[in-house]
């Protein structure tokens, strides 16, 4: 009969795999009850913040309810705007509660430091003084040169002499600067014509042009007074339209003309393919009440 030998070595082995079976059991056990205790507080925070959220729609359905709006119940609960349009869209309000809602909105629009209008205009405010810093001043003789180009391309006349028109006060000091500047007009060499309306004083008008131009009060031609019609309204800061010429000045005229000319010249070619492609509409004569 044959005998079974243990060798030392497959004892050890032996030892060896019992040791890790039993760890690899622990470790098993341990996870279980890692997982399982996680799970349990997972529940409990998960339950915990769904009756949190059923708590915030009672809440806010009562607020609703109440005749309160989507802000004044976001401001007391702290819920988004969205949730609450999610849980109280079906929630009615009396009319008595629409009437306040309402009134409440035509006043926020209306009046107080924080209606839209008071905010927009903030808004504008503020646009316009960034953009302000953009421009590095004092600006380079070129640009200013353009500047008043471009305006007078804008507002002034292409038929006659070197004439601007216009009532705003600010375009007008800027172009007999503008002249003085760059082609060393005086504005006691400049002519000047107002037009206003029957009812305010002419004489006054002219000397409030007369000291923001310089332009001498006697260089002021007769005004055209125009006659009043239902659509006027009094503007306490409407000093009438001014027409101010430069006497012999047609070349100067077409000096500017040609800065302009100069400034869009990249379009040119593009402008003058469409007009001739477009040449019919030219052609059409204009009503005669027009």
């Amino acid at each position: 009969m044959s005998k079974s030998v243990t060798l030392p070595g497959n004892r050890y082995q032996e030892t060896l795999t019992s040791e890790y079976l039993f760890l690899h059991d622990l470790f098993l056990l341990y996870s279980s009850i890692i997982f399982i205790f996680r799970a349990s507080i997972t529940c409990d925070i998960l339950g915990s913040v769904d009756q949190d959220r059923k708590s915030l729609r009672k809440k806010a359905i009562l607020l609703r309810k109440d005749g309160l709006s989507y802000n004044e119940i976001k401001n007391k609960i702290g819920t988004s705007k969205s949730t609450l349009s999610y849980w109280l869209k079906n929630v009615p309000l009396s009319l008595e509660h629409k009437k306040r809602l309402y009134t409440r909105q035509i006043q926020i629009l209306s009046i107080g430091p924080h209606s839209q209008r008071e905010r927009r205009k903030i808004e504008i405010d503020k646009i316009i003084n960034d953009a302000s810093l953009e421009i590095k001043l004092p600006i380079s003789l070129d640009s200013y040169r353009l500047a008043g180009a471009f305006l007078y391309w804008a507002e002034g006349s292409k038929k006659s002499t070197l004439q601007i028109t216009n009532s705003d006060p600010y375009i007008i000091l800027f172009m007999v600067k503008w002249l003085k500047e760059v082609f060393n007009i005086h504005p006691r060499n400049l002519k000047a014509w107002l037009n206003i309306y029957s009812q305010q004083n002419d004489i006054k008008n002219k000397k409030f042009w007369s000291e923001l131009t310089g332009i001498p009060f006697e260089n002021f031609g007769k005004s055209y007074i125009k006659p009043l019609n239902k659509g006027y309204k009094k503007n306490n800061l409407y000093y009438g339209t001014i027409k101010i010429a430069v006497p012999k000045s047609v070349n100067m005229k077409h000096r500017i003309f040609g800065w302009v000319k100069a400034t869009l010249v990249d379009i040119e070619s593009e402008t003058r393919l469409i007009k001739q492609k477009w040449q019919r509409l030219s052609g059409i004569k204009r009503p005669i009440n027009l």
